[in-house]
């Protein structure tokens, strides 16, 4: 054994340059020497690609590491040529090589030369390959990213599942080694079940990754300014922000361009070059933040990431936890903040629903769980190490105050009772139901299932019907995480009672609940509606009335009504973001440059002057530039009205309905643009009607339509009194 731990340790020393191993990285390679089956569970940044590299190394023959990735295995194969002599040490075997290229690795392999490799699952399902590895000495296997080989792992694929058949093929005796950096319970078992190394030894490296911080928001519609203001705030660092969709990454890179972060995008769809360009960047730190979809990350080793953001909340904790793992590989600091709203739950659950019932299933069960991380209000680490079957004291555990639940904790409440009522209904069903269906049946709401097996009728159907089914969630999630409970492995997210919860029926005890978060008071504007907030609530109320008396007084000076020099929302939006200077000011809601520069100097100079009063900190970030994305659409309306084109032509043309194109043109109007469609009123107002709204307009306090068809008592429909309004505001205003 000395003389193995010798020969191991010198090999490391000979090929990788390291005086010593990394946690569990020596017992796996000794494990693999020794020709044993095994399974290593080893968190991103563990190391595990050595585990299996350098036994390869020291090994007669040649080890076969199976990849689902071709980017991935290229890396691998140019980081072992890198510390070896020989070229063909390592090779790739997939469907890019070409006749000669295939020769060349044959050839190389049959010399004893390559010691790695690296095959796709579906390469080795080719016939030709199979009958030229029969004829060689394979070292062992290794099946790496073993988590495809789950229905329930997040990346499954299912030419992962003939592995164990093809293996066999090519040798009886071959050991095969299976690892992954993420995997629950559940998913371990598959593995092993589908690998065929019932007898393999195990080694799980623990999921804590005590220096990231992890935390939730609430996600508004003032998402995009939170992340401006969050990458300003660290400013410099590097960071990955990952969106769900191509066009969302598009949209948030060139946002955060035209707000001064060094940003770029990454996707599938961008071609190959662009891809690999954008990247590289990244890693030169060339550009400080890569927003992606999760085609990203796959093996870049970039130790210095600062923050991990999720615009949109992953399908899965398994994918949440995989990329939030790439912040802070070096130990340093690593922030993770994702962003949370039920409705894009409902949008993921969306597009399962054309998939196969038992992959919607499963899909559904992993989303539950996502959704269960973001509304506890426990800690988030303990949380995500239960899931992977760790438990963590957050008293004594390293990191454990290193969360938005912990700093910031909720109220607790004494749940003695109703935990009682939760497990002894879990032992009166005979541990038959999933989470949902154990809550309907507390609350006493019937189902089919619950039919079928008679519970309604049971004296304690409905026990707790006293509280909502969010209350019982949120409880039999906590009750969950304390260990009293376990999800079963077999059946998977049915409830089962452990020993420490049949005891608590026995002998109850004090059960103290933290407060799940509630995220679906946020308006779709962002702003919280409570009981004292009234659905118009101003954010700073004072400053909205200085600003309407100054509004008054020089419209008043001007002889023009008050919503001619600004609409209310501009106000409202003002008494958010205190402008005081005109470039600030322009970028107020329906203000624009023209309407600031015409309008504006008195109003930001009443700003400033009430922020030094009050001693006001000023969001200064919270001013998104947008991206200009409209401002094409604006030139070709203002050009095309100068041309005096038809309207409805300007409209079709652009795909618009006549209500939407509209609506353009009154933002352009009221952010202080002139349009003359004069042209276009005087076909459908005669002299005097124009006249008589004109009037209208200028006696009345407010621009509205609705008010205005009031008044006419209909004689004017809503499309006449809009169109007369763009000329009004552009005439009287511009």
């Amino acid at each position: 054994m000395l003389t193995v731990k010798k020969e191991i340790h010198s090999a490391l020393k000979k090929y990788f340059g390291f005086n010593q191993f990394k946690g569990l990285q020596e017992d796996v390679v000794t494990s693999i020497i020794s020709g044993n089956h095994t399974f290593v569970i080893m968190p991103t940044g563990g190391g595990k690609s050595l585990c299996y590299q350098l036994p390869a190394l020291m090994q007669e023959g040649t080890a076969i590491v199976v990849s689902p990735l071709i980017a991935l295995m290229k890396n691998q194969v140019d980081a072992i040529r890198g510390i070896s002599n020989e070229e063909g040490v390592a090779h790739v075997l997939n469907s890019s090589l070409n006749k000669t290229e295939v020769k060349r690795v044959k050839e190389d392999i049959v010399n004893g030369v390559t010691k790695l490799l690296y095959v796709a699952p579906e390469s080795l399902t080719k016939e030709e390959n199979v009958e030229f590895l029969r004829t060689v000495k394979i070292s062992f296997m290794a099946v790496d990213e073993a988590h495809c080989i789950s229905e329930w792992g997040h990346d499954f694929r299912p030419e992962y599942r003939n592995l164990r058949h093809i293996i066999g093929r090519i040798g009886d005796n071959i050991p095969i080694i299976g690892l992954t950096a993420t995997a629950t319970p559940k998913v371990q078992e598959d593995i092993i079940k589908n690998l065929g190394i019932s007898g393999a030894t195990t080694f799980k490296a623990s999921f804590n990754r005590p220096n990231l911080y992890y935390e939730v928001r609430s996600k508004t519609k003032n998402v995009d300014a939170d992340i401006i203001r969050f990458v300003k705030q660290n400013d410099g660092k590097s960071g990955i922000i990952y969106c769900l969709s191509r066009k969302r990454v598009e949209e948030l890179a060139q946002v955060l361009q035209v707000n001064g972060i060094n940003a770029l995008p990454y996707h599938a769809g961008l071609d190959a070059k662009t891809r690999s360009s954008h990247q590289d960047k990244f890693l030169m730190e060339d550009c400080d933040v890569i927003v992606a979809t999760i085609a990203f990350g796959m093996g870049i080793d970039k130790p210095d990431v600062r923050f991990v953001i999720h615009h949109d909340i992953p399908k899965s904790i398994e994918s949440y936890y995989q990329e939030t793992g790439r912040a802070g590989r070096d130990g340093g600091e690593g922030h993770c903040l994702a962003y949370y709203a039920y409705k894009d739950i409902e949008k993921l659950e969306k597009f399962m629903s054309g998939k196969p019932v038992a992959e919607q299933e499963i899909g559904h069960a992993l989303l539950q769980e996502v959704v269960a991380f973001a509304e506890t209000s426990i800690s988030r680490r303990k949380f995500i190490l239960h899931y992977f079957g760790e438990e963590f004291d957050t008293e004594t555990g390293e990191g454990g105050d290193m969360d938005d639940n912990v700093r910031h904790p909720k109220k607790k409440v004494e749940a003695k009772d109703e935990v009682k009522i939760l497990l002894e209904t879990i032992s009166k069903t005979n541990e038959k139901y999933k989470s949902k269906d154990l809550v309907n049946v507390i609350i006493g709401k019937e189902n089919a299932l619950i039919n079928s097996h008679k519970t309604n009728e049971q004296d304690f159907f409905g026990k707790g019907k006293a509280r909502d089914n969010k209350y019982w969630m949120a409880l039999l999630r906590q009750v969950l995480v304390s260990g009293f409970l376990k999800k079963d492995i077999e059946t998977y997210g049915v409830i089962k009672l452990k020993d420490a919860g049949r005891d608590f029926i026995a002998n109850p005890e004090s059960f103290m609940m933290t407060e799940d978060h509630i995220f679906d008071g946020a308006q779709e504007d962002g702003s919280v509606v409570t009981a004292a907030k009234g659905a118009n609530a101003v954010a700073d109320a004072t400053l909205m009335r200085m600003l309407k008396d100054l509004r008054k007084k020089n419209a008043k000076k001007l002889g023009v009504p008050p919503f001619v020099v600004f609409q209310d929302p501009s106000l409202e939006d003002m008494a958010l973001k205190y402008p005081v200077t005109i470039v600030e000011l322009g970028n107020v809601h329906g203000v624009g440059d023209g309407k600031a520069k015409k309008y504006g100097k008195d109003f930001v100079a009443l700003i400033a002057q009430y922020v030094e009063d009050n001693d006001i900190t000023r969001p200064d970030d919270l001013v998104v530039k947008s991206t200009g994305s409209n401002s094409a659409n604006k030139l070709y309306i203002i050009q095309n009205v100068d041309r005096k084109l038809p309207l409805d032509d300007i409209a079709s043309s652009k795909g618009m309905s006549m209500s939407d194109f509209i609506k353009e043109m009154e933002a352009i109007v009221y952010s202080g643009t002139k349009l003359n469609i004069t042209y276009w009123v005087d076909d459908i107002l005669d002299e005097d009607q124009q006249e008589e709204i004109h009037d209208y307009f200028m006696e009345s306090n407010t621009d509205s339509i609705s008010d205005a068809i009031e008044e006419f008592d209909g004689d004017y429909d809503d499309e006449e009194l809009r169109l007369y309004r763009i000329k009004f505001i552009s005439e009287v205003a511009n």
